[in-house]
């Protein structure tokens, strides 16, 4: 059973968020459910994401840094698979806050890119392979 049963996040417009949202999630491998008022995405075995939309308008976006919100970070089995993601949260829409790289002060192994959506939500994508043979 996975620790986080599911993540709430709110929207200012959610025809857009799907619209960025959906690409990226289904290349994650996620399959979609609509609802009245709502849409998630879920993995067998995994945490639901779901989308609501602002019950207020004008609330947004969420500025990074900001009590609340930091980021999610989705782990993939490879750097091409992080590039690859990349690529596909471009292509909907979102925002390249760091493009792929390796980051050295977490480990010569940790590579991830940032993206941040309309509504100031950030996610990431990130290759952290466990070390070989002594490395750090």
């Amino acid at each position: 059973m996975p620790l986080v049963d599911h993540l709430g996040i709110t929207v200012e417009d959610l025809t857009r968020g799907i619209a960025q949202f959906d690409p990226v999630l289904q290349a994650l491998g996620c399959k979609r459910y609509d609802a009245d008022g709502s849409v998630s995405w879920y993995r067998e075995g995994e945490t639901e994401l779901i989308l609501f939309p602002a019950r207020e308008e004008g609330t947004g976006p969420h500025r990074h840094g900001r009590v609340g919100w930091q980021h999610l970070a989705f782990a993939v089995d490879s750097r091409d698979e992080v590039d690859r993601l990349h690529a596909v949260a471009l292509a909907a829409g979102w925002s390249a806050v760091r493009d792929p790289k390796v980051y050295p002060r977490f480990s010569e192994r940790y590579y991830a890119a940032f993206v941040e959506d309309d509504n100031g939500v950030r996610i990431e994508f990130m290759h952290h392979p466990p070390p070989v043979d002594g490395e750090s």
